[in-house]
This record gives C-alpha cells, sequence and structure tokens, in this order.
C-alpha cells in the first residue's frame, strides 16, 4: 500500500513520525492505518505515534515522538539546547502544561510547567522551549557551579542568546538553586567584567589554601590603547593574574589580551590566564599550581589543604 501524499508530506515535515491524530485529519480511517501497519510501512514507537521504518528511530524522530506523544507538548531540558545529550538510550523530556496529566513511557521523560505558551517556541521543529527559558533551567539542574557557568557563558559567547534575555527569564523562575551566582554572572556577562570570576578566585581557590592574596585589583597601566587594568596584580612578587571570562570571542579582543601579555612578559611580569573551569571546575589544583607558581615568584609562605582529600597537600610546592 503506497502512502498517501498527505501524509508523506507531514512525514517529510517531522522526521518521518506521525501521530493518529494528524493521521486520521488526513482523512485515513482506523483499517487503512491498521493496514499501513500491518505491513510495516509505519511501526508504532509509542500509543498512536508512528514512523515510517521499522529500524531504530535516530535522536530526531526521538524528539518528534516524544513531542507528538504527549502533545500539546514541546522539548525541554538538555533536549531544548544547541548541544543534544550524546547518550543514545537518555530519556527525551518534553514539557506540558500544569494542568495536564501525561502517563509516562519508557525513553520519555514528563515535564509540568505553568503558563507552558509563554515559554514555547511552537513554530519549531519539533516545538521546544525558548533557549533562554531551557538555559536557566539547564542552570538550576547541572551538577555544579562549574557546569552552570560554562553553560551560560557558552549560549552568551556563541551569540545564541544575550545576557538580558537569561536575566529576564531568571526573573520568571523565583526558586532557582543558583540565583545569587547566576544573577551576578549575567550582570558580568552583559558588562564584559569578571566579578564573579575574581569572586570566585578569592573564596575557592586563594583564601581556603591560604594563599597570597593580591595587593591590588584592577591595576592601571599603561598600555598600547592607553590606560589599561590588569586584574590582579601581586606587586611583592613581581606577578598578576589575568581572569578571562571567555564570553567573548572576537579575534580582536583575542588580539588586545594577547598584546598586553607580551607587554607585561617584556616588563619582567608573569602572567598565568584563568578562566571559570580552573576557578570553579577543579580549585584545589589551581591552587596546588598557583602555589608553585608563587614559590617560583619568591613567596615563603605555604599552601595548606582546604579540606580531607584536598589536591594542595603534601609533597605539593609551596606546601610545608
Amino acid at each position: 500500500m503506497d502512502l498517501p501524499p498527505a501524509l508523506t508530506a507531514v512525514l517529510r515535515a517531522q522526521d518521518g513520525v506521525v501521530n493518529r491524530r494528524q493521521v486520521r485529519e488526513l482523512g485515513l480511517s482506523k483499517p487503512q492505518v491498521e493496514t499501513l501497519l500491518r505491513r510495516r510501512s509505519l511501526t508504532a514507537v509509542h500509543p498512536g505515534v508512528y514512523v515510517d521504518h521499522t529500524g531504530t528511530p535516530p535522536y530526531a524522530q526521538r524528539c518528534w515522538a516524544a513531542a507528538l506523544y504527549a502533545e500539546p507538548a514541546a522539548l525541554a531540558g538538555r533536549h531544548a539546547l544547541p548541544e543534544p545529550p550524546t547518550s543514545p538510550g537518555e530519556p527525551i523530556e518534553v514539557a506540558i502544561d500544569w494542568s495536564r496529566w501525561v502517563g509516562t513511557r519508557r525513553g520519555i521523560r514528563i515535564t509540568r510547567m505553568r503558563d507552558l505558551d509563554d515559554h514555547v517556541a511552537w513554530n519549531r521543529s519539533p516545538p521546544r522551549l525558548h533557549l533562554e527559558t531551557a538555559a536557566i533551567v539547564g542552570a538550576d539542574r547541572a551538577r555544579t557551579d562549574h557546569e552552570a557557568i560554562a553553560l551560560l557563558c557558552e549560549l552568551v559567547g556563541s551569540r545564541r542568546t544575550t545576557a538580558s534575555r537569561l536575566a529576564s527569564s531568571l526573573a520568571e523562575r523565583p526558586r532557582h538553586s543558583r540565583r545569587q551566582l547566576v544573577a551576578a554572572l549575567v550582570d558580568d556577562l552583559a558588562a564584559g567584567t569578571h566579578s564573579v570570576l575574581e569572586n570566585g578566585l578569592l573564596e575557592r581557590v586563594l583564601r581556603p589554601h591560604r594563599l597570597p592574596v593580591p595587593t591590588r585589583h584592577q591595576a592601571p597601566e599603561r598600555g598600547r590603547r592607553g590606560r589599561e587594568y590588569r586584574d590582579m596584580l601581586f606587586e611583592d612578587l613581581g606577578a598578576h593574574l589575568e581572569l578571562d571570562g571567555g564570553h567573548h570571542d572576537g579575534s580582536a579582543q583575542k588580539d588586545d589580551d594577547a598584546d598586553r601579555d607580551l607587554q607585561d612578559i617584556a616588563g619582567g611580569l608573569v602572567v598565568p590566564r584563568l578562566r571559570y573551569a580552573q576557578v570553579f571546575g577543579w580549585p584545589c589544583r589551581t591552587a596546588r599550581l598557583l602555589a608553585g607558581f608563587f614559590a617560583l615568584r619568591g613567596w615563603a609562605g605555604s599552601a595548606r589543604p582546604c579540606s580531607p582529600g584536598c589536591e594542595v597537600g603534601s609533597g605539593s610546592p609551596g606546601s610545608p
């Protein structure tokens, strides 16, 4: 039995997936659908949801199948973000309105949301949460602060969204588990500053491990473009730490950073450049390496572990 042209068009538009409601609206009778299933022109993957082959549905078809099973529904969680999950067995998360209930199915995760229509791009294929909503929810669910920060910085840095849009989305989620951190980060991304990174370096790396703290912050220097500022200056050690939020990706900005580093090295300063990963991802390892760096610059102090199992331990440079 050949597929009707109208059904073929729907399958083509939906990556080879269709549901019972759509088939009925195309005018196919129940016996006709049963014939298509018996001849394997269509295969059921969820109750009332069909694909146009008999093999294992790829990721795109699994997304469509989940959205059509729970319709009206939209991709949610990591499945609404630009980089999809890599695990083939991970359930597809879809959001439905808070007023509805949909039975769970293997391979599908159902999330209920208030005011769903306000948060969904229904014109996407398949429908999905607005990027900003998915990003703020993703930052809330992230396993670590570093993972949350990396997600938001990547989205702003790649120009997929803006800091102001993220701020608006955060304001709509009053119970966010990382509200203070995310709000401060969004402010940083908007202003091009590094206060979150600077505070994290002080409170997660330097002070807990009893490392030297900077003698000056935002120290002014004369540069190629006039007055420039160094993030953290350690005057007695002849070094400064440069903080790189990583949310700018323009080659001109990178050229300026490289020029400043070269200028400082020529002037006798040593310039480690730290990013969010070093501060929020592995602060103890960063502390151990900085302890060795400070020792080479003449620091006579001793680093201390911040907790049992800390990488700053016996035998580490700068450690007792």
